[in-house]
């Protein structure tokens, strides 16, 4: 298992009331598996729409138990963003 950094922006951040915090995971569903049990509320509806970087890259649509995390990684929480 690896200690990552979830980091949250725009909406998943004002969902989770933190910017960035700490878990322990193999895998980005592990992870979020982690991210669920610590914040069973409204971050749980916000993260359906998601997309996520690991270590910078995209995930895009590869399953989340493919995508390993590496210990002292980075996960990146995007929610869609509004623009023009």
């Amino acid at each position: 298992m690896a200690k990552v950094t979830v980091r949250y922006w725009a909406a998943a951040k004002a969902a989770a009331g933190v910017a960035e915090e700490a878990h322990d995971a193999a895998n980005l569903a592990e992870a979020l598996e982690a991210v669920r049990e610590r914040h069973p509320g409204e971050l749980v509806r916000v993260l359906r729409r998601c997309s996520f970087l690991v270590d910078g890259d995209p995930v895009g649509t590869r399953e989340h138990e493919t995508v390993r995390l590496a210990e002292g990684g980075t996960v990146e929480v995007l929610p869609p963003f509004a623009g023009g």
